[in-house]
């Protein structure tokens, strides 16, 4: 299947660790990025896991979230993010 953002068509594809769609999402201003692909999943085992896997890393609320880039022929790459304490 095939996803539309934004006027462009991108392949379907699913995180390897939560099987969750990944989400069309505009690269910030400045990273290079145009649309990426990413899993918005807060509940994935790879974006709860991934704070202890950052080293020097203060208590925060910042992971790695699962991403492809469709302009790099969809190649995986992790993707830091910090969410809002709940």
């Amino acid at each position: 299947m095939a996803i539309e953002f934004m006027g462009e068509t991108y392949e379907e594809h699913h995180c390897p660790h939560c099987g969750e769609m990944l989400t069309p999402t505009l690269g910030a201003p400045g990273s290079g990025w145009n649309v990426i692909l990413v899993c918005q999943n807060n509940d994935c085992e790879f974006f709860k896991g991934s704070p202890d896997d950052i080293q020097g890393k203060r208590a925060s609320n910042v992971g790695c979230r699962y991403a492809v880039n469709p302009d790099n022929g969809y190649k995986p790459f992790n993707l830091l993010a910090w969410r809002a304490p709940v």
